[in-house]
Parts: structure tokens; C-alpha cells; sequence
């Protein structure tokens, strides 16, 4: 399968998980809006989300497929035999971290969230739901397992619709459980249930999909799982070390967002959850697509020393990166405020949350390119066994994004802990850049650079045409009429779209064919 194909297959598992996810935060808001209780719910629902990537993709998976694709090399079995004692140590030791934080779970939710404490009854109820969320943690770790052993075989397509099992958990729980739960919280006692469900189904999901495949295993036991390792799981586990550090890093920082928000006021966590939810859709749909599909390709390059074609797919992928977060960045800023009108203001989302949501989005969107950057370079680190650097670079920016925040917090609120992320992760994309420049093992080639300069022109052109068009379109946008707010936000988007394709093909980026062949799914080296 080429890289193009790889990452269209992952985007279109993840843009119907976006799609349903849209419909699950209409439905949040439509329940919740910005209340104590979607605070509570949102901070729930961050607490696993905290130590996920300690457990999961940011440690184990960008370790484990190098790994596991090294003992394909050799045979099946010595493969099998490596996935089987991987999934049985990380069964055992979650199951025992979760009891743990279980029990420990008022504690850590008043450092977790110590604002939360000054309004009554709100520490508690976020206590009781991270209670029930939580256990989720232990689903989604092994399935990322799993996603990364069909991702290495190739079989994308079930790992990118993971989320959407989520997605669907969450809104049928919402709209089934509730009238079944007593109280004013109920909504947010029905999502909670949702996502413990989910990742229930999602395991047994993958597991289906990995016996289809033929790669099934079962568990072996804890004492052998444990205290007597392999060989090969200890080099995992060694390898895994630099980036739980990093990790251990990113969750510090995830942390102290957390807490600093808890402190700005009411409805700051929901307005900035919102938010991130958008900005966080072309990141899902192209970002993490891209870094999904360039780790196991960049891996077998480089294992069989081809350094010339790893440089040539890191530079189509780059060049995707840049074309489609830069045309993001310019619908998120120029369109915030209708979007968030149009999905989410009605029930308990207020006229007063679409504004406080819309400026949190304008400033996540300005750091979207870099965010997408650093999916497309930092699986080059990884897939030469490199797990040092990305250590570094979390450091630093978890030190400045500190920094960032409680200054800037200081003068605009909510709104300056978005922008410290946002200002920390360009800070973070130059560190990738600069260290690959430096190693010289990455150089930009020559159609990278005839691409970079007319793509970053179509996305001028494309924010001029919707300057003008929301100019022009004004008296549908500001109307109270949901339908002609929707029509509105439809004629905007098509206009932008329209004009960034138009744009890109005008100045020669790329040709009439290679977009073809892009979407069909077909180009090797679009």
C-alpha cells in the first residue's frame, strides 16, 4: 500500500469518527452547554486521556512497531510470540494502575482540578464520573496495541474507526441512559457510562479484526508476563523509556492546563474543550493520518537502508501537512464564529458561550500547521530508533508552555492558556526542524520547495475570498434562522474550498491529475 494510501485509508476511518464526533458535541452542548456539569464531565473524560499516551501511543506503539515489524522480518511466530508478551504485560500492569487510582480518586481529582473545589458539589460530582471513566484507560492502551499490529501489516482501515465506536457510544448513551438516571447530572452520568462502554467494544472490535487477520494470541500468565520477560520486551521496555519520560513530560503539561484552567472561572473548561474539539478535527483527519501511516513505511526504509526514498516519502508527507493545515488554519480563524453558532448554539449553549468558544478557537487554530508538522517529522526520530530527541524537545516545551501560561493568563484568561499551547508548539515544530537539518540525515527537495511557496499562496488567497465572502454574506450569518445559518456557514465553506483547490491548481502546486489521483487513492509520489 503507498503512503498516499495509507494515510487516505486512516483520514477516511477518522473523518467519519470527526463527522460523528460533531453530532456527539452538538448533543453535549445541546444537554450540557458550558455547566458545571459538562466541566465536570470534560475534566472525566481528561483524566484517562491523561495517561494514555503514557501507556499508549506515545510510548508504547511508536516503540513497539519498529519492533514487531523487525520480528516480521524474521518470521510470524517470533512476531506473534513478541505481541503476545507485550499485550499480557500491559494487561497486567493497568489492571493494577487503575485499582490503584480507583481508590486514590478524590485526591487526585482536588490536584488535578483544585478550582473546582470553590463551587459546592462540583469536585465531588467530577470525583464520581472520573470513577467511571476511567477503567478506560486500561481498553484504550490495548487497543492501541493491537492498532499498531494491524497498522504493521498493512490493515488500517479498523484502527482509524476505533474512535467512532466512541463517538457512537457516547451519543447513544446520552439519548438512552439519561431518562434512566436520576437528577440534574444525568446527561453527564450517561456520557461517563458511554465511554467506559466504548472502550469495551472497541477492544473486543480490534481482537476480531486481529483474529481475521491471523494474528490472534491470548494472554500468558502474570508471573511470566511480569517477572520473567523476554529478551525482546525488555528491549521494548528500554526503548520505551526515553519516551514515557517525554511523555511523562506532555502529561505534566496536560496537567498544569488543567489546573490552570480549573482556576480562571466557570465554563473556561467547556469553552476551551469545545474548541479543541474543532481544532482538533484536521489534525484527526490529516495529522495524525499522516504520522499513522509514515512510522511503519519510514521504519522499513530505513531498516533496509534506503535513505533515499525515507527523505522522499518524509517530504510528500510534509508537503501534505503544510497544504492542509495551512487551508484549516484559514477556515478556523476566518469561520470560528459561525461554526460554533451553527452546531452548538441551542439548548444550554448560550449566545455568550459561542463567543467565549470562538476566540479560544481563532487562537488554537494558529498553532495548527505547527502541530501538523510535528506529526509528519517526528515519526523520522522514532523509526531510526531515535526516542531521545522528541524526550528533549517535550522538556522545553513543557518549561515554556508553563511559563506562557501563567503570564499570559494573567492578562487574557482562558484565552492565554490557548495561546501559551499555541506559541509552545511552533516553538516545538522549529526544534524538530532544526535537529533534523542539523543531523543532515532530512533535506528538503526540490518539489518540496516549487510546492511550499504556492501552497502557502493559495492560503492567502483563500483568507482574502473569505474576508470578502464573510463581508458579503453578513445579513445570512448574523440571522437568528438556524437554516440560514447553516446556509451561510455551507456557501463559506465551499467558497474557501473552492478558492484553496482553484489556487492550488492556478499556481501549479499541484496538477489536475495528481489531485485526481491523490483522491482516487491510486499515486505512489503525488
Amino acid at each position: 500500500m503507498s503512503l498516499l494510501k495509507s494515510i487516505a485509508t486512516v483520514s477516511g476511518g477518522t473523518a467519519i469518527s470527526r463527522v460523528v464526533g460533531f453530532i456527539r458535541d452538538i448533543l453535549i452542548a445541546r444537554f450540557l452547554g458550558a455547566s458545571m456539569a459538562a466541566d465536570a464531565f470534560f475534566v472525566a473524560l481528561r483524566f484517562p486521556n491523561l495517561f494514555r499516551s503514557l501507556f499508549a501511543e506515545g510510548t508504547l506503539n511508536v516503540a513497539f512497531v519498529p519492533l514487531f515489524t523487525g520480528e516480521l522480518h524474521k518470521s510470524k511466530r517470533q512476531a506473534l510470540n513478541f505481541a503476545k508478551a507485550v499485550y499480557s504485560f500491559l494487561f497486567y500492569i493497568l489492571l493494577i494502575f487503575v485499582i490503584i487510582m480507583e481508590i486514590l480518586m478524590p485526591a487526585l481529582m482536588f490536584l488535578f482540578a483544585p478550582g473546582f473545589d470553590e463551587i459546592p458539589g462540583k469536585l465531588e460530582l467530577t470525583t464520581s464520573l472520573s470513577r467511571i471513566t476511567f477503567p478506560f484507560l486500561m481498553f484504550v492502551s490495548l487497543v492501541s496495541l493491537l492498532a499498531g499490529i494491524l497498522n504493521s501489516v498493512g490493515k488500517f482501515w479498523a484502527a482509524a474507526f476505533t474512535p467512532t465506536i466512541l463517538n457512537l457510544c457516547m451519543i447513544g448513551s446520552l439519548l438512552c441512559l439519561t431518562p434512566f438516571i436520576s437528577g440534574t447530572d444525568a446527561p453527564a452520568y450517561a456520557l461517563a457510562w458511554g465511554v467506559l462502554g466504548a472502550g469495551m467494544i472497541e477492544l473486543l472490535f480490534l481482537s476480531w479484526h486481529i483474529k481475521k487477520s491471523g494474528y490472534i494470541f491470548g494472554l500468558i500468565s502474570p508471573i511470566k508476563a511480569i517477572f520473567h520477560m523476554t529478551k525482546e520486551v525488555k528491549t521494548l521496555l528500554k526503548k520505551m523509556l526515553p519516551g514515557i519520560l517525554g511523555s511523562g513530560v506532555y502529561q505534566i503539561n496536560l496537567f498544569l492546563d488543567t489546573l490552570f484552567v480549573s482556576l480562571v472561572g466557570a465554563g473556561a473548561m467547556s469553552w476551551l474543550n469545545y474548541a479543541q474539539h474543532l481544532f482538533q478535527l484536521p489534525i484527526g483527519i490529516i495529522g495524525v493520518a499522516i504520522g499513522t501511516a509514515l512510522l511503519p513505511v519510514l521504519s522499513h526504509h530505513i531498516k533496509s537502508g534506503e535513505r533515499d526514498q525515507a527523505n522522499t516519502q518524509l517530504n510528500r508527507g510534509l508537503e501534505l501537512s503544510i497544504a492542509m493545515s495551512g487551508a484549516s488554519m484559514i477556515g478556523l480563524i476566518f469561520l470560528a464564529t459561525p461554526i460554533i453558532q451553527t452546531l452548538f448554539e441551542h439548548g444550554a449553549f448560550t449566545a455568550d458561550d459561542t463567543i467565549h468558544t470562538a476566540r479560544a478557537l481563532i487562537v488554537f487554530a494558529i498553532g495548527l500547521p505547527a502541530y501538523m508538522m510535528i506529526k509528519a517529522l517526528s515519526p523520522f526520530f522514532y523509526a531510526r530508533g531515535d526516542t531521545t530527541t522528541p524526550v528533549k524537545i517535550a522538556i522545553i516545551g513543557v518549561i515554556l508552555n508553563t511559563i506562557l501560561a501563567l503570564t499570559l493568563m494573567q492578562f487574557l484568561g482562558y484565552v492565554g492558556i490557548a495561546l501559551a499551547t499555541g506559541l509552545t508548539t511552533w516553538i516545538n515544530a522549529t526544534q524538530y526542524w532544526l535537529r533534523l537539518r542539523n543531523n543532515k540525515e532530512f533535506s528538503l527537495d526540490n518539489l518540496f520547495k516549487y510546492r511550499v511557496k504556492r501552497i502557502i499562496l493559495s492560503c492567502i488567497i483563500m483568507a482574502v475570498s473569505l474576508w470578502f465572502g464573510r463581508w458579503g454574506m453578513q445579513f445570512l450569518s448574523t440571522n437568528t434562522d438556524k437554516l440560514a445559518q447553516i446556509l451561510a456557514l455551507a456557501l463559506l465553506v465551499a467558497l474557501g474550498s473552492a478558492t484553496f483547490l482553484i489556487s492550488l491548481l492556478t499556481t501549479r502546486a499541484f496538477s489536475v491529475k495528481q489531485i485526481v489521483m491523490l483522491l482516487k487513492h491510486r499515486g505512489r509520489h503525488v
